[in-house]
């Protein structure tokens, strides 16, 4: 909805909250202060609504503004978050939890890599990653080198390199994952410009 139609609506629910609680123009005008005729044009939609006009009819009515405009609820603002096991080429399993909804883009995961030893295979894909490990040892193949990040570590490459990640002491490992399959490089800033 824009703002010409949630503009409009608000004349109409302006006289529906004052039919509803059965007060006349002339009661709430004695009320507001606001002049009887002001308040017939608000409702009728012929003035536009302001917020000098709508706080004393609020109060008046003993609603909230955003009643009045009809503002839309704030939602929960919990994640909720569907863990999901995902078997691995080498056979392991690692549970992921994806953070972000949105198709395409950045993405983030939780990732929970297994303890259990496995065969690294190596693999390759389009895209960028950035790796932050929140608990545990994680073990890094990257093209030729091998790695391990401990926790508060992070790591960023190119996935097109050949890469495999798993634990580095048979523990598991908790990592933020963050992908984008265009090659987005994160960028972050250790401290703030002086």
């Amino acid at each position: 909805m824009d703002l010409a139609d949630t503009l409009a609506e608000v004349g109409p629910r302006l006289k529906r909250v004052r039919t509803e609680r059965g007060v006349t123009l002339t009661e709430l005008a004695r009320v507001t202060g606001i002049s009887k005729s002001t308040l017939s044009r608000l409702e009728s939609g012929l003035r536009k609504p302001s917020l000098e006009l709508l706080l004393p009819i609020a109060q008046a009515h003993q609603v909230p503004l955003d009643e009045l405009v009809g503002a839309p609820e704030v939602g929960d603002p919990r994640v909720r978050i569907a863990p999901r096991r995902v078997k691995q080429r080498d056979g392991s399993y690692i549970t992921i939890l994806p953070l972000t909804k949105q198709p395409g883009g950045l993405q983030a995961y939780k990732m929970i890599l297994p303890g259990e030893r496995c065969e690294p295979k190596m693999v390759t894909h389009e895209g960028y990653e950035w790796l932050y490990v929140l608990s545990g040892q994680l073990r890094m193949l990257l093209a030729d080198k091998d790695v391990v990040l401990k926790t508060g570590e992070a790591a960023e490459f190119d996935t097109r390199l050949p890469h495999w990640f798993g634990s580095a002491d048979r523990r598991p490992v908790e990592i933020l994952s963050l992908f984008g399959r265009q090659g987005e490089k994160m960028h972050i800033r250790a401290r703030p410009k002086q």
